[in-house]
C-alpha cells in the first residue's frame, strides 16, 4: 500500500516550511547543462532498428533481462497503482507491470525514442493490455501530468538522463505525495567494473544517491534483488 499523508500532516508541513498562505521567494535555477552530450543520439534516430534493439535488450545474457521477474516483484506494485516505466525501451517490463497494476491501474511506458513508443503501443495491443499508455518524452522531461503516478521505475536508464536534475524533477512532479522512485542501474567501481561500464556510465551509486536526494527525494532502502551483480536497486520516496 502506498500511504498518503493526512490533510492535517500536510498543513503542519506547510506551516513548518513557511509555505502556508504565503509564496516564499525563490531563486530560479539556471538552465541545466548536459552531463553527457550525445548519449541519446542513437535513440533519437527516426530509423532506429527496433528489432535489433529487442535482440539486444531482451536476451537472457543481459542481467536485468535474466532477473526481470525478481526486479518486477521487488518494485512492490499493487493492483490499481499507476506506474511509469521511464526508459521503457522495447517493453521488457511491459507484461509484468501491466499485469501487476491490473485493469484498474495504469502503466505509462515512457521513452525518448519515437520508434520505441510506436513499438510499445503495438506490443500492448498485441498482448491485450488496454491499461498501457506509451508516452514520448523529451531529453529533460518525462512528460507526465502532475500527481499522476504512484511509482516511477527507472531501469538502466538513469545514466542516460542527459539532464538529470530536470528529468528527475519532472518525475517528482508526476509522483503523487508519498510516491516512490525505484532505480536500477549499473555499479561503477574503478578497478572492478568492466571498462565499457566505466566509459558508458558517468556516475557511481553514491553519486546517484546524492543527486536524487538533492532533487527532492529521500532514500528508503537499497533493495537486494536476486541475480543482480553488476546492477544495484534503490528505492526512494518523494519528499
Amino acid at each position: 500500500m502506498h500511504l498518503r499523508p493526512s490533510p492535517s500532516l500536510l498543513i503542519l508541513s506547510l506551516i513548518a516550511t513557511g509555505c502556508a498562505g504565503t509564496t516564499p521567494a525563490t531563486t530560479p535555477l539556471a538552465p541545466e547543462a548536459s552531463v553527457k552530450p550525445g548519449i541519446n543520439t542513437s535513440y533519437l534516430d527516426p530509423d532506429l532498428d527496433v528489432d535489433a534493439m529487442v535482440a539486444r535488450f531482451e536476451v537472457e545474457s543481459r542481467e536485468i533481462a535474466a532477473s526481470r521477474d525478481a526486479i518486477a516483484a521487488a518494485v512492490g506494485i499493487e493492483p490499481g497503482d499507476a506506474v511509469a516505466d521511464i526508459g521503457a525501451g522495447t517493453g521488457l517490463f511491459l507484461a509484468p507491470f501491466a499485469t501487476a497494476v491490473g485493469p484498474r491501474g495504469e502503466l505509462f511506458a515512457v521513452d525518448i525514442a519515437a520508434p520505441f513508443v510506436e513499438h510499445l503501443t503495438q506490443r500492448a495491443r498485441d498482448e491485450g493490455f488496454a491499461n498501457v499508455r506509451a508516452v514520448l518524452c523529451t531529453e529533460d522531461s518525462v512528460e507526465l501530468p502532475p500527481d499522476s503516478i504512484d511509482i516511477a521505475f527507472v531501469c538502466d536508464t538513469y545514466h542516460h538522463f542527459e539532464f538529470p536534475r530536470s528529468t528527475t524533477t519532472s518525475i517528482h512532479t508526476a509522483l503523487r505525495p508519498g510516491g516512490e522512485l525505484f532505480i536500477v542501474d549499473f555499479e561503477r567501481i574503478p578497478g572492478v567494473s568492466r571498462d565499457w561500464l566505466l566509459e558508458h556510465v558517468r556516475a557511481g551509486k553514491q553519486t546517484v544517491i546524492e543527486e536524487i536526494t538533492s532533487f527532492g527525494f529521500e532514500l528508503v532502502e537499497e533493495v537486494d534483488v536476486a541475480g543482480l551483480e553488476e546492477n544495484y536497486a534503490l528505492r526512494f520516496r518523494r519528499r
